[in-house]
């Protein structure tokens, strides 16, 4: 059985990726999901917010007290000089590719154009094989517009592109006026694959301490609708990788995903809920599944039922909307 596909140009063993989480914050957890045949490794983000923290601390720090002499001053280079951020996300970057066989993904954080996009060059220095740009941005300033919050998007694709050579990944999330011209716009721009989709961890309220409290709450295979329909009416249409996550469980959660059209499917919360192991038993799930139907390789299945090779491609839009409601049944208590 012939699992391989390709993803950012990348030939993976097959399309189990484990996507950015507290897994890969080390080297022994990341072997873990390489034994159990993960054929990539997403790494947990770096945020911006993190090397321009280190970024300050260090100015202050080279600057203290030189006030009172202005000559000293010229003792120490530009702050833009210095490789700022958390050193140690490159070091267990360096070290992962050391020690596995698989790709290396970083994934970097951030919304804004600035020095910390530098940043991505150290990333591919340390030997990632590619960068995710985990875009978590909400915009909540009135006076932005639609086009405005795009344009920020694409500004930090073109400038983590002008920096690396490696491929360049963009998760999203599906909040867009116009979700297939978002795609296209940033296929046209040169990403070479799009993660679908970002998942914003909503924020609650403590009654108890009449406080804001952050709020993580994972996945079930229901999320995974959103990015099968997205991905099924792309396929074919952007010329990007495309990555499915969110809501991957099971292996039949991966096939559907794969007859949709998407490269690869990556998993969080069920690696979260029942471990590395879990790839091993999807694994064995693909394949077994694969053997019963009579399909050879995940290229033959990839984009079978997506849009643009179904006989109803109205299926993927409004058309499911009506069927699902008709087909509602009300229980009469």
């Amino acid at each position: 059985m012939d699992l391989t596909t390709t993803y950012l140009g990348l030939t993976l063993k097959n399309p189990l990726v484990p996507s950015a989480s507290p897994l890969s914050h080390s080297v022994e957890s990341m072997k873990r999901l390489e034994d159990a045949g993960a054929a990539a490794i997403v790494m947990y983000s770096l945020f911006e917010e993190q090397i321009a923290h280190e970024a300050a601390e260090l100015e202050h720090y080279l600057t203290y007290g030189t006030e009172r002499f202005a000559e000293s001053l010229t003792y120490f280079p530009q702050i833009t000089e210095y490789n700022i951020g958390p050193d140690e996300y490159v070091d267990l970057i360096h070290n992962a590719k050391q020690s596995l066989e698989i790709p290396v993904i970083a994934s970097l954080n951030g919304i804004t154009v600035g020095g910390w996009i530098e940043y991505a060059k150290r990333l591919e220095q340390a030997g990632a094989n590619a960068i995710e740009l985990n875009v978590y941005y909400i915009p909540t300033d009135p006076r932005l517009t639609a086009a405005d919050v795009e344009d920020r998007y694409l500004e930090v694709l073109h400038a983590v592109k002008r920096v690396v050579s490696i491929p360049v990944a963009m998760k999203l999330s599906p909040f867009f006026s116009s979700f297939a011209n978002m795609a296209q716009r940033l296929d046209t721009a040169g990403v070479d694959g799009l993660v679908l989709f970002n998942r914003f961890y909503q924020p609650d309220i403590d009654l108890s301490t009449l406080d804001v409290k952050p709020g993580v709450t994972l996945s079930t295979s229901f999320a995974m609708r959103v990015p099968l329909r997205w991905i099924a009416i792309l396929h074919g249409q952007v010329k990007a990788s495309l990555a499915a996550t969110s809501g991957i469980y099971t292996a039949e959660d991966v096939l559907k995903m794969l007859m949709a059209g998407a490269d690869v499917t990556m998993m969080c919360s069920a690696l979260l809920k029942h471990g590395a192991s879990h790839i091993s038993q999807v694994l064995n799930d693909l394949n077994r599944w694969m053997e019963e139907h009579e399909y050879v390789s995940v290229q033959q299945m990839k984009g079978s039922i997506s849009q643009r090779s179904v006989a109803d491609p109205s299926a993927f839009e409004r058309a499911n909307y009506m069927k699902a409601l008709n087909r509602f049944q009300v229980v009469n208590n």
